[in-house]
């Protein structure tokens, strides 16, 4: 392996070597030089001196006794120096006495002398006689030209120049041999050692190391390259090991993957005929859900349609004069009517569930407004000693946006549920909003679930124990299909319970909130009567302060003597009979459903309010306002169904049915219309060629016409495009909304209805004449 002199390390060793010698030893020949220097200016200075030293005398005897010719001689004499260029003697006087000189000499390296030492340099010397060294006899002046000196000067310097670099190149050779033999012959005969060696070569040979170098770097260089080319030779065979063994899988796997190839194309083949099975399945299973969904129509268009007649009916009879027993019977008959209808309603929703056709609506609505709507109607069903109280939060929002059915249907199953298991104490239905949404909460100190029964009473159809069907009724489908709904929802429905201590449900919604509840500011100072323990002085405490009203509570025994009030409420009536002699204040009686003081007892009481629990907000804001007399103007007056009496409202009322011909019209001529009757949608579009009609009812499943192509004509036609068309439908599925909204009509109500559902509708579409 050749390399260049100028890389190798001998050479870059030799040359730094060198290098360092080089500029110490310039550096003492300089030094050297300048003490030279320094010698040689000083030399001048003492030679001619020492010549003037020598004169000295007999300039001064020349001087004394004034002989101009040995003054001559004396002159040419001293010029006879080499470095003299001019010698003159003057006397005492002044006067010349002898001068001589001759020209300086001529060189190319006097300019380095001259820089050195001087061009020139003058010398005087005072004449005097050494018995009168105060009298001045006169002066013997010499020119000397330094050159004499600075040219020996000069070649001095120049041979110690000379002399060092001299040094220098001949040590840099030295070294530069040594360094070869010492260091680079050594590694090349190494690399030429590791040049030769095959690298693929699995036995390792070592490399030999140099004479001489076993114990310094190259040698311990040489022996971890062997260490080395050692693992490099073992790594090698090892993977060479493994190439020979994976070659052998690769052959191995060729053959289990030829063999499950043919193995993929027989499952293959397998899985073709399973998907066409499969296939035929789903188009079976498709089938059978659509006739599902058909019998589920029919059966419940058959079983609503006459449970429509019959409730309707019932809802007639107890219109009119009847006997006590007459209009318990009858009552009897109805509430089991409804029971049906819930039981009904319950079954479908959960078969939606079981077909994924539960679609949930999206719209703002007033959340406290509603649950307090459903306590109140479901309040009928507490025991006349239970206490039912609705606790909204005063931070609920003013709306939140989900699907109100649905959550009307998740408030009424968990408060009737337990509301039928309280026989007395308390039923507390919370309403409260916090950062994940809203948490509405039933809690009662009814019978409490056995720990082992809180899993089952989730499932369909079942219940705690065998004895609660039979003790208490009901299907155990409630809470199945409450949990559904709140998991449809996102949400989820916990309970808390301890069997004889009662149980907590708790329905976390996540439902967004919309806008805020407006203020209201009242002024005055309210007193309760009522135990710490009651949901009155609950509500009371909650809302009171909110609205800025001043608020204390008093036990039902307490002496009223001495406390100013504007307004006394209580839930206690037997205590209040004896306060009032004593006291004026106007009372507000908070009662059970239904359990208003008579007219007789109620005026020993005036001034008195009588208000049903649960409270509602609204209905206790304006029972406060009326009691305060505060002025409430500014809220709305409530509609009645005797808007729909200030004018002749003409319905259009198409039904096939003749009992439910019967219903609708006796429902709707109590409500203050004029009624036409059609039997189907044929004769709905004569009557309205012939008729001036506000309203049409229309049922959707009827001979000749059915009400959707009886609505498609009539919006077709271009004469009505205003007139409300509402749709009456047994049907209670989830895609006949709309279906019936596709057709072109405007609303929607199930069978069977509640006369207040009618009217609520026709105050809807209505106009009301002012």
């Amino acid at each position: 392996m050749d390399i260049s002199l100028t890389h190798r390390l001998s050479f870059k060793q030799a040359s730094l070597t060198v290098l360092v010698a080089f500029i110490l030893g310039t550096l003492l020949s300089i030094i050297q030089v300048a003490i030279d220097y320094a010698s040689e200016d000083a030399s001048i200075n003492r030679e001619i001196r020492a010549l003037l030293e020598i004169s000295h005398n007999p300039a001064a005897r020349i001087a004394y006794n004034i002989d101009a010719e040995l003054a001559q001689e004396l002159v040419l004499g001293l010029l006879r120096s080499p470095a003299v260029t001019r010698a003159e003697l003057i006397d005492s006087n002044g006067q010349m006495l002898a001068s001589v000189s001759r020209p300086r000499s001529e060189s190319r390296y006097r300019i380095f002398s001259d820089s050195l030492f001087g061009a020139q340099r003058v010398f005087q010397d005072p004449l005097y006689v050494a018995h009168a060294p105060d009298e001045a006899l006169g002066v013997l002046s010499l020119e000397v030209d330094t050159f004499a000196f600075g040219n020996h000067f000069l070649g001095r310097s120049v041979l110690t120049l000379a002399t060092g670099f001299a040094r220098s190149l001949l040590l840099s050779l030295i070294l530069l041999v040594l360094f070869y033999f010492m260091l680079t012959r050594p590694l090349v005969d190494v690399i030429r050692a590791l040049s030769q060696r095959n690298p693929q070569d699995a036995q390792h040979k070592p490399v030999p190391c140099p004479k001489g170098h076993e114990r310094d770097e190259i040698g311990i260089l040489v022996q971890v390259t062997n260490r080395q080319l050692s693992a490099i030779a073992q790594e090698i065979a090892q993977r060479r090991s493994a190439e020979d063994r994976l070659t052998q899988y690769l052959s191995e796997l060729e053959s289990i993957v030829s063999a499950r190839t043919a193995e993929l194309k027989a499952t293959n083949a397998r899985l073709s005929e399973s998907n066409k099975e499969l296939e035929i399945a789903r188009t079976k299973a498709l089938n059978m859900a659509q006739a599902r969904s058909a019998f589920l129509a029919n059966m419940s268009h058959e079983i609503r349609t006459p449970l429509n007649g019959l409730l309707g009916m019932l809802a007639l009879a107890l219109d009119g004069p009847l006997s006590a027993e007459q209009r318990q019977q009858l009552g009897i008959a109805h509430d089991s009517g409804k029971v049906l209808v819930e039981l009904l309603n319950d079954i479908l929703d959960l078969s939606k569930f079981e077909a994924g056709q539960l679609e949930l609506e999206s719209i703002p609505f007033d959340l406290g407004a509603l649950v307090e709507e459903t306590a109140s109607l479901l309040s009928q069903n507490a025991a006349a000693a239970v206490e039912l109280t609705c606790l909204i939060a005063p931070t609920l929002p003013a709306q939140v946006i989900g699907d109100p059915t649905r959550v009307r249907q998740i408030v009424s199953n968990l408060l009737s549920n337990a509301l039928k298991f309280t026989r007395f104490g308390r039923v507390d239905l919370l309403v409260e909003h916090d950062a994940t949404g809203i948490q509405v909460r039933v809690r009662d100190t009814g019978i409490g679930i056995a720990e082992d029964a809180q899993a089952r009473i989730f499932h369909p159809f079942a219940q705690a124990e065998v004895g609660i069907t039979r003790e208490f009724g009901g299907t155990g489908l409630g809470l199945a299909l409450t949990r559904r709904l709140c998991e449809a929802m996102h949400g989820t429905l916990t309970l808390q319970s301890k069997e004889g201590f009662g149980s907590e449900f708790c329905a976390q919604l996540p439902l967004p909130s919309q806008g805020r509840s407006a203020a209201v500011q009242l002024g005055g100072d309210i007193v309760a009567m009522t135990p710490s323990s009651s949901g009155l002085h609950q509500l009371l405490e909650r809302w009171l302060p909110v609205w800025g009203l001043s608020y204390r509570r008093l036990d039902t025994d307490a002496s009223l003597f001495g406390v100013q009030a504007d307004l006394l409420i209580s839930d206690c009536p037997e205590c209040l009979f004896g306060l009032r002699p004593a006291v004026n204040t106007p009372i507000l009686l908070v009662t059970a459903y239904g359990n208003f003081l008579p007219q007789e007892q109620a005026q020993r009481l005036a001034p008195l309010q009588q208000i049903a629990r649960p409270l509602a907000r609204h209905g206790l804001l304006q029972a406060l306002r009326h009691g305060l007399r505060h002025d409430a103007s500014d809220q709305p007056a409530p509609q009645s169904t005797s808007n729909l009496e200030k004018r002749r409202t003409r319905v259009l009322l198409v039904e096939d049915n003749p009992v439910n011909q019967m219903v609708a019209k006796g429902m709707l001529v109590k409500l203050g219309c004029e009624v036409l009757v059609a039997g189907h949608g044929g004769e709905a579009l004569e009557q309205l060629e012939q008729e001036a009609i506000d309203l049409v009812l229309m049922d959707c499943n009827m001979p000749v016409m059915d009400g959707y192509e009886a609505t498609r004509r009539i919006r077709l036609n271009g004469r009505w495009p205003e007139l409300p068309i509402i749709a009456l439908t047994a049907n209670a599925l989830s895609d006949e909304r709309e279906r019936c909204r596709a057709a072109g009509m405007n609303d929607y109500l199930a069978k069977p209805f509640r006369r207040e559902e009618l009217a609520t509708l026709l105050e809807n579409w209505l106009p009301v004449d002012t």
